[in-house]
């Protein structure tokens, strides 16, 4: 395992992107990123730009809008990178599933390492399914 690898694993960056929904799940994440769970101490730290971040954390139905963007942020992003599926929404449409605007479940538009089903799913299990997306960075 090379010094990268070990250092992202043990100080993963957190990239946040709503593409649609209720934002029920989005909610739930920004409140897993408070001071209440403390997950700086485990090193998760939250980013604002796809460059500088290691975990892809996606909430919400994947529309025909945001497809495009996912897709271009999830590009920009360095190797190696992990990709959360939040929320029932991400990860087969949820109530959404049948809209005429939805592009489909999560997967179906990039690799998905992780799920964390839920709607919405609690802070905790969001926190833990960072630290299951971090068996990536194994390798």
């Amino acid at each position: 395992m090379g010094l990268m690898s070990y250092c992202r694993r043990k100080s993963p960056w957190v990239l946040a992107l709503e593409t649609g929904g209720c934002n029920g799940c989005i909610i739930e994440v920004v409140a897993a990123l408070t001071p209440r769970f403390d997950v700086e101490r485990f090193g998760i730290v939250s980013r604002g730009t796809p460059r500088h971040a290691d975990i892809f954390v996606i909430s919400g139905t994947v529309t025909r809008q945001m497809k495009d963007r996912v897709v271009r942020t999830y590009e920009q992003m360095p190797e190696p990178k992990a990709v959360l599926a939040i929320g029932s929404c991400a990860i087969n449409g949820g109530v959404f599933s049948d809209c005429y605007g939805v592009a489909g479940p999560l997967d179906k538009v990039i690799p998905v390492d992780a799920y964390v089903p839920g709607c919405p799913p609690k802070p905790e299990a969001i926190i833990d399914g960072v630290v299951k997306g971090l068996e990536v960075f194994r390798k």
